[in-house]
């Protein structure tokens, strides 16, 4: 199966209460991923811009960073992300994603279902 890029949907939110607009590119939705995740998307933070802490339940969130620099809040402890870095929260812990920086910070996000 391929999907050419410009047939994935983009949408602008402010995602859990953070700064400014994220910016995510659908690659796939549950359908997709045969119901073992609900989210692969390519988000985009610009500068100033955040997704608000949050939690997640029964589920785990990945974040592979593919470019730029930003502030990962793990369980309320900030840690300075780059490009080819792993980011992981599940099981009740919470996290956000923040942009620092004068650069676009881009990354994959990946919800895997318990």
């Amino acid at each position: 199966m391929l999907t050419p890029s410009e047939q994935c949907p983009v949408r602008h939110e402010c995602l859990r209460e953070g700064k400014g607009l994220t910016h995510i590119k659908d690659l796939a939705g549950r359908p997709e991923l045969y119901d073992h995740g609900r989210l692969f998307a390519h988000i985009t933070l610009d500068p100033g811009c955040s997704i608000g802490s949050h939690p997640h339940e029964h589920e785990t969130e990945f974040y592979y960073i593919i470019r730029g620099e930003g502030t990962f809040f793990d369980n309320g402890e900030e840690k300075t992300v780059r490009a080819g870095d792993l980011c992981a929260t599940g099981y009740g812990e919470t996290h956000g994603m923040e942009n620092r920086t004068a650069e676009p910070l881009e990354f994959i996000a990946l919800i895997v279902l318990e």
